[in-house]
């Protein structure tokens, strides 16, 4: 049985922490040098950080901030924000990151994902998607949850893989920072649909919404989560335990 993987996220604006609810109302928390170091020695198995507000401004990711964070942690770092072409692949990269999650980028150009997976491989490839049901659909939203692209979330997120995708975060709005647990319905539709590693991000309140995921979707790769971590509402530690003592095989630290 493959590990599951419990990842924090940094969403990071004007190079800092800010968490919100549904993509909105932005509160300030903590330098994410400093957060992505305490991840990294107590027990995350990976890190994602994005420049939250990149897309929406139009601008290239900050890559100092990013430096001192990839130098300061030792578990896999996923970076995203304003990646729309292979020069941003390639700076992300030699900033330290481990994988390049784009987003935005992908849905102006789809082509993206199939020139970087041949130049960099599959596996350093995230495509990373922000989806809200519009009448019942589920749709793909683009520069940071802002505007409806009007694209059916399950079969973009297939496109993406057959261009080369080695792995899916599925970043739901209705659930995010609502904290009632993730969305079960569309993670088990992704998982479904493909044959890569799919990561669940938006709704996590408790270490039992964990435990919920994996058990109810047995597919999913990782849990992914903000604020029930930069709270201390939930102890990653603790939270590996309780996932042991369920059976759901973790890496402890």
């Amino acid at each position: 049985m493959l590990t599951k993987r419990i990842i924090p996220c940094l969403d990071v604006k004007d190079g800092r922490v800010v968490k919100g609810v549904n993509f909105k109302s932005l509160s300030d928390i903590s330098s994410p040098v400093s957060l992505g170091k305490f991840y990294s020695e107590n027990g995350a198995d990976e890190l994602v950080f994005y420049d939250i507000t990149a897309s929406a401004e139009g601008r290239k990711l900050f890559s100092d901030i990013l430096k001192e964070v990839a130098s300061n942690i030792f578990i896999p770092l996923t970076v995203g924000g304003g990646i729309n072409t292979l020069d941003d692949f390639d700076r992300v990269l030699k900033c330290g990151a481990d994988k390049v999650s784009v987003n935005s980028g992908a849905i102006k150009n789809p082509d993206i994902l199939e020139k970087a997976a041949k130049l960099y491989g599959s596996q350093c490839v995230v495509l990373s998607v922000d989806i809200k049901r519009v009448n019942g659909v589920f749709t793909v939203f683009s520069r940071g949850g802002r505007d409806n692209t009007g694209i059916e979330a399950i079969e973009w997120i297939k496109r993406g893989v057959s261009l080369g995708a080695g792995e899916i975060v599925v970043n739901s709005i209705d659930t995010d920072g609502v904290k009632k647990g993730f969305d079960l319905e569309l993670l088990s539709r992704v998982c479904d649909a493909v044959n890569v590693p799919v990561i669940a991000s938006g709704g996590a309140g408790s270490v039992d919404d964990f435990t919920k995921l994996f058990k109810e979707v047995p597919k999913i790769s990782a849990g992914l989560a903000a604020s029930v971590f930069h709270f201390g509402e939930i102890e990653i530690p603790e939270l590996k335990k309780e996932l042991k003592r369920n059976d759901i095989e973790v890496r402890l630290v």
